[in-house]
């Protein structure tokens, strides 16, 4: 029986990214992302639910993210899910935890500083309504063109 893992978020940084590099040469970044949804509590009130994703980017996607973004930036995230066991540091055994690992990378929205009319990429700005399609960073499969700085729209 075929099986999925994919996940698709659309969320905004929580902080800056961390890129390093391993032994290979390979970029790797890390950031997080906080995706919210709001709804009616059995009171009636409105409540919002804020969850955490902690997302890894590797390859050239990685240097590209590490180098753009920045805390607060919308980013659209394609990818999948990856557990990961570990040692609790207070001994009470093992632990699980759970991040995903993009495939693709969209940034939304316009850089920080940028006039929304004038250098937007995404759909925040209004650069997709100009036919403009957001800045993408695919996952280095067959099917994605490499990218230079200079193909990035913003």
């Amino acid at each position: 029986m075929a099986s999925v893992n994919r996940v698709i978020l659309i969320g905004n940084l929580g902080r800056d990214p961390e890129t390093r590099f391993l032994p290979s040469g390979a970029a790797v970044c890390e950031f997080s992302i906080a995706t919210s949804e709001k709804f009616k509590g059995r009171d009636g009130q409105m409540q919002e639910r804020t969850e955490w994703h902690r997302i890894t980017v590797f390859g050239k996607m990685a240097e590209v993210c590490g180098k753009y973004l920045e805390k607060g930036r919308p980013v659209y995230i394609e990818g999948s899910i990856r557990s990961e066991e570990y040692e609790a540091k207070d001994g009470s055994g093992k632990k699980r935890s759970y991040k995903i690992v993009a495939q693709s990378v969209q940034f939304l929205g316009a850089r920080s500083g940028a006039p929304m009319g004038d250098d937007a990429s995404g759909f925040a700005g209004g650069g997709a309504a100009r036919g403009r399609a957001p800045a993408q960073v695919g996952g280095g499969g067959d099917d994605v063109a490499p990218m230079d700085d200079e193909d990035i729209p913003f």
